[in-house]
Order: structure tokens, then C-alpha cells, then sequence
């Protein structure tokens, strides 16, 4: 399975924010769409950065409330790996597992054309086998 069949599950839809914006909007806007990352987007809407919940909660305990009036440029993960819609989930999973991270962008031309976590991962790899399973019965009942 690919990062294309994901996408074309789920939609290309993508939350972004730009550098300049706070992080009390980024808090914000990750909470009215009940998602766990920001993808932050240059003037030329390439991906320059990632905010997750992990970078916010680093942050706020470094260095307390008062952050969230600062740019999220200041706190955002800058070296963001993306992934290709060619790309295998198997890949993807390696690549999240060894860096510790849950979202990854999806990027084609320097574009973005959408996003997955973990969750959607998994969500697929777990059609995936209950597709597998049920085929395996099928194949055992009618032998």
C-alpha cells in the first residue's frame, strides 16, 4: 500500500499557519480542528516547518506561559520530513518509528498535496490485514 491509497482515503485536506503567527493561535487552531500538528507554510506555500503538540508542550515547559505571544517560527520543528505519495506505508511507519514523530507531510513538486499521521497508518494497516483475513477464510472455506 502506498501514501497515494491513504490520501485518496482521507482527502488532501491540510491545516496550515504561517511563521509569524503566535503560538496561542497555533494552540488554538489545533484545538478547533482536534488534530496534533501544524504544518507552517512560506509565502511560496512550501513547507518550512512543523508545530505539533510535542513541540508546545516542550516549549511551555522550557519556558512557561508567556511563550505563547511568541512567533511559532521560534518553536516549530524546521527539519521536516516528508514523504512522496509513491512512497510504501512500510516506509513511512520505518521513517516515524526511528525518528519518533506521528505526522508526516506529503509533498509532490515542492507542493504539499496532503498529510498523514500515525493513526491513519495504522487505520490502514489494520484494513489491510482484516482485508488479508478475510480472504485467508474465504480460501480455507471453499478448500
Amino acid at each position: 500500500m502506498t501514501v497515494k491509497t491513504i490520501l485518496s482515503a482521507k482527502g488532501g485536506d491540510v491545516i496550515s499557519i504561517e511563521p509569524t503567527a503566535t503560538l496561542e493561535i497555533a494552540v488554538k487552531t489545533l484545538a478547533k480542528h482536534r488534530i496534533g500538528a501544524l504544518l507552517v507554510l512560506g509565502p511560496d506555500r512550501r513547507v518550512i516547518g512543523i508545530l505539533s503538540e510535542r513541540d508546545i508542550v516542550r516549549v511551555l515547559g522550557e519556558q512557561g506561559a508567556d511563550v505563547l505571544a511568541q512567533p511559532l517560527a521560534q518553536v516549530m520543528t524546521r527539519n521536516v520530513v516528508i514523504c512522496g505519495q509513491t512512497e510504501t506505508v512500510g516506509t513511512i511507519m520505518e521513517r516515524m518509528t526511528a525518528g519518533k514523530f506521528r505526522h508526516v507531510p506529503v509533498v509532490e513538486q515542492d507542493q504539499v498535496v496532503g498529510i498523514i499521521s500515525i493513526g491513519d497508518v495504522v487505520k490502514h494497516r489494520l484494513q489491510e490485514m482484516e482485508k488479508e483475513s478475510a480472504a485467508l477464510r474465504d480460501y480455507i472455506q471453499t478448500a
